[in-house]
């Protein structure tokens, strides 16, 4: 029979130390998961508080979407400015062009984009050089990724949104949103099919 181990008594210093290890092993697992907004992972660093997806590239800033103001433009706050973002390489049907009619699949087009980037969510904005800063109504020309790490711009081609749309010269991703059009118009998708 083996000896019977002799239990030592509960000090106030070992209670307090008991207490400190309990706590800090507390903190270790619920500090992440409140930065990030209780998802597993993520540096919880930024406005939105999550983890950058990883397709999105590392020359990004961070913003956070106020509203979508049509298909391909919507208001963020980028480091606490107001900014209008016009996506680069896409142009969707028009839904609130002054003196102009609602066009076809435009209402369609604005609804993908606003449950894509609902109010509030943190996306990433990727600049082009090719593309200049700003157009000529001051809105960034911007790459949106969403916060499921998708490229909004991308999306809206591949899914009939919009079309490609090369305004001066060619923009970084030319190559992949022309290929994703002609997937697109083959296939009828969305304003290939309704809007012929």
């Amino acid at each position: 029979m083996s000896p019977r181990r002799r239990r030592r008594p509960l000090t106030r210093r070992r209670a307090v130390g008991l207490a400190v290890v309990l706590l800090a092993g507390v903190v270790l697992v619920a500090f992440p998961r409140l930065l990030d907004g209780g998802a597993g992972g993520g540096s919880g660093d930024g406005p939105g508080g999550g983890a950058v997806p990883t397709s999105v590239p590392t020359e990004t800033a961070e913003a956070v979407v106020e509203r979508v103001v049509d298909g391909d433009t919507v208001v963020v706050r980028v480091q606490g400015e107001r900014e209008r973002i016009r996506l680069i390489g896409v142009d969707t049907p028009e839904t609130v062009k002054p003196d102009a009619p609602v066009d076809c699949f435009g209402p369609e087009a604005s609804d993908e984009t606003t449950g894509l980037l609902p109010g509030g969510s943190t996306v990433w904005l990727e600049s082009d050089a090719s593309q200049g800063d700003a157009d000529r109504y001051d809105r960034l020309l911007r790459y949106v990724w969403a916060p499921d790490g998708t490229m909004l711009n991308e999306h809206l081609i591949a899914d009939g949104f919009g079309r490609e749309d090369t305004y001066d010269d060619p923009y970084r991703y030319r190559d992949r949103f022309v290929a994703a059009e002609a997937e697109a118009e083959r296939a009828d998708l969305g304003l290939w099919g309704a809007c012929r």
